[in-house]
């Protein structure tokens, strides 16, 4: 019978406990093992945890090396390669172009602050019609007719988010002048 381990009931004095992170293996033979369901999984689980937001990482059965970037970017190319890409080549080009450069790590900032910024406004957007659709059936496609109705109003959140990561690419641009050589950059070496 699996164990599932569960975080003790706080006291009245007491704060929560914080949630117990996940574990998954992954074997040689590239199958991955949830030691809280003492079960083989799928990419496909894994997804859906992704999509729950539940915390996990995942770790080598061997060598106990952290493989959770490897497994997010295995679900990543799947999702492009299938249906509907996020990704243009163009996009997939310029990010390759950052690995390797001093700003390397100011573009991966860059990229996290503007997720979060653009869920945030995703969040603010979806609060005042929440209950009234179920997110699990949120599909690209009704996403885009909904975003299709709420033009005038989805218009002015997206012209802020916009306007912010102008503002913060233009502030990556000024200091590349500090670095010249980096694609993309005034004073690029060509």
């Amino acid at each position: 019978m699996p164990s599932h381990r569960r975080a003790a009931e706080p006291t009245p004095n007491e704060a929560p406990a914080a949630p117990v992170l996940r574990t998954l293996k992954k074997y040689p033979n590239r199958r991955l093992y949830d030691t809280r369901s003492s079960s083989y999984i799928t990419l496909a689980d894994v997804k859906q945890m992704v999509l729950g937001g539940e915390a996990f990482e995942v770790r080598d059965a061997k060598t106990g090396e952290d493989l959770t970037r490897s497994i997010l970017l295995q679900i990543i190319l799947e999702e492009e390669s299938g249906g509907v890409p996020m990704f243009t080549a163009q996009t997939l080009s310029q990010i390759i172009r950052f690995y390797g450069h001093a700003m390397q790590g100011v573009m991966g900032t860059m990229l996290e602050k503007n997720m979060a910024a653009f869920a945030e406004l995703q969040a603010q957007f979806l609060n005042p019609g929440k209950g009234l659709y179920d997110p699990q059936h949120l599909s690209p496609e009704v996403w885009t007719q909904f975003m299709t109705g709420q033009a005038p109003a989805m218009q002015g959140i997206m012209d802020s988010y916009l306007a912010q990561s102008r503002s913060v690419f233009e502030k990556m641009q000024q200091a590349g002048s500090l670095f010249p050589g980096i694609a993309g950059f005034p004073g690029a070496k060509k």
